[in-house]
């Protein structure tokens, strides 16, 4: 199952832009934390902390526990962060705090298994991942780290579906349909352009002799 994260943060008193930007100047990147029916909790992180979980992938799948200092800890959810335009810098994070007893929507990565033995690649066909994560509903305590798709079997034009992941872990998918994961494609084929024939040279007109050759 998916891994708790512990986050160090520290609280912020004002809201604002005026705020946010002092916090920056601090060098720390200011973050909200909402939801479950309360207040909404102002504190700021390490930049550092922020680019070592966007470095990982898969965060938006992942539990973090917050822990503020001279606070308490929240269990939340990382829904968003903004980047610098220019830099690439983090310049602000959103957590949604997770109630109890709740479901929450996230988004899984899917893993294919058995590619090496793939009857429609080795013949030459094309894996076309439509999704590479997978949008569901789940206990927070149970989200899976991926799902895995077994390719063993599959063949040239064959679709991969919802229903062909080996386990949904008691989750939902958000779409409410078996949609397609991803597909095994032909494999595309290049024709070569006939060659162009050379044109004929063009015949002399009537009544004109061909231009004499120069000795």
């Amino acid at each position: 199952m998916v891994q708790t994260i512990r986050i160090e943060a520290e609280a912020r008193e004002r809201a604002g832009k005026g705020a946010a930007r002092a916090t920056r100047r601090e060098g720390l990147v200011p973050a909200v934390i909402y939801g479950a029916k309360q207040e909404a909790t102002l504190i700021a992180l390490d930049p550092r902390d922020v680019m070592k979980e966007m470095h990982k992938g898969g965060w938006q799948s992942h539990l973090y526990e917050v822990a503020v200092k001279g606070g308490g800890t929240e269990r939340t959810l990382m829904r968003e962060v903004q980047f610098h335009p220019v830099t690439d810098r983090p310049v602000h994070v959103d957590f949604q705090r997770i109630a109890a007893g709740t479901r929450i929507k996230v988004r899984v990565p899917v893993h294919f298994l058995h590619e090496d033995t793939c009857p429609g690649l080795k013949a030459g066909g094309v894996l076309n991942v439509v999704r590479r994560e997978v949008e569901v509903m789940a206990d927070p305590d149970a989200v899976p780290e991926a799902f895995e798709i077994d390719l063993g079997a599959a063949n040239i034009g064959d679709s991969l579906r919802w229903s062909s992941i080996k386990d949904h872990f008691g989750t939902k998918a958000s779409i409410n349909r078996d949609f397609v994961v991803a597909t095994v494609a032909p494999p595309t084929v290049v024709e070569e352009a006939a060659p162009v024939p050379a044109a004929a040279p063009a015949a002399p007109a009537k009544g004109k002799a061909a231009p004499a050759k120069k000795k």
